[in-house]
């Protein structure tokens, strides 16, 4: 289980000074920002990039892969949005309530007002291709590489109970990271997503186990193949006022998954061939299109792509993620597996 705590101040203010220390003093210039929409027109840093600064919290209820019911329609109907409006206000009155119910189902959670909902939205799956919303299939290679992971164990995160050593523990259990795409697809809290810049870089920052990376700008190469990373090497560049980032050298050992666990349903692993391209597109004042592709020839049959709106707040406070405080869990789960053995014999 996580906490969430106060700012880390400290994480924030040496993202600020890496990426900003060539224009100490300096704050960005807001120019006259443009329509909502296709049409929209950024404003401007004080060094004339597009300036997408500011707090973008993912927005929670849209599925990853869409119901196959609903074949290539991106979007819910007027009744359709109407039936989860209702939901919604079902859900809020019931977070609303500081103790559970003696009747509700026992959980590791406390009373769900801690959960992030988000607002409704017509969008009915986060991916936006292949048009029908859902994931390509494996490759034939994939299919067998993780039916015979671990002496058929499967991949981490699939197991069926077992915990004989950390490897049965993906690295989202074990509190490493949730991958790139783990890192910023909404889930049950820690959504919030900060972008700061300076001349000729861009740092992107996600509340989810508190990840950043410091994205380049200046048409540098990737760092040498055989250097792999859970986060990959990442490359920027200005498309218009879009920002596009390439991301490569990429580790086999993380899901891409909402979890960055490789659960059933999500994408799950991937290999060290994996390319992702991000791209933030600002739509409006406070809107902004994050649209990530997925590329590994190894892995499925075709690129897929997310589409996630983003929602400027910033009032929005990023928390501290303390993911199971002074990392016991893997002690706990690993001797407690030991006891359990002891108690069968």
């Amino acid at each position: 289980m996580s906490y969430r705590y106060l700012v880390s101040l400290g994480a924030l203010a040496c993202t600020i000074a890496l990426v900003t220390a060539p224009i100490a003093g300096q704050a960005p210039a807001r120019a006259k920002q443009g329509k909502t929409g296709k049409g929209y027109t950024p404003p401007k840093t004080a060094w004339g990039d597009p300036d997408l600064e500011g707090v973008w919290p993912g927005n929670m209820g849209v599925p990853m892969q869409r119901n196959a019911k609903l074949g290539e329609r991106a979007t819910l109907t007027d009744e359709e949005y109407a039936a989860k409006q209702v939901q919604a206000a079902k859900q809020a009155k019931a977070d609303a309530e500081s103790t559970v119910a003696s009747d509700s189902k026992i959980g590791i959670g406390p009373p769900s007002y801690w959960t992030e909902r988000g607002k409704p939205t017509r969008q009915t799956s986060l991916i936006v291709d292949p048009p029908d919303g859902r994931l390509p299939a494996l490759t034939a290679a994939a299919e067998k590489y993780r039916k015979e992971a671990r002496g058929g164990k499967g991949m981490p995160g699939e197991w069926k109970g077992e915990a004989d050593s950390y490897d049965d523990l993906n690295i989202y259990y074990r509190c490493i990271s949730r991958g790139l795409l783990g890192s910023v697809i909404p889930v049950v809290y820690n959504n919030g997503n900060q972008i700061v810049q300076g001349p000729g870089y861009v740092a992107f920052r996600n509340e989810m186990i508190h990840e950043s990376r410091v994205i380049p700008l200046d048409g540098r190469p990737h760092v040498n193949p055989t250097i792999k990373m859970v986060m990959g090497d990442s490359r920027g560049r200005w498309e218009g006022n879009d920002l596009v980032v390439e991301t490569t050298n990429f580790t086999d050992k993380d899901a891409i998954g909402s979890n960055g666990a490789g659960y059933p349903g999500d994408p799950g692993y991937h290999s060290d061939q994996l390319k992702v391209i991000e791209r933030f597109t600002r739509t409006g004042d406070k809107s902004m299109d994050y649209r990530i592709t997925v590329i590994d020839e190894k892995t499925w049959a075709k690129p897929w792509t997310i589409l996630i709106q983003l929602e400027r707040n910033d009032d929005y406070q990023m928390a501290e993620y303390a993911c199971h405080e002074g990392n016991y869990a893997m002690f706990d789960i690993l001797s407690g597996a030991r006891e359990d053995e002891k108690a069968k014999k």
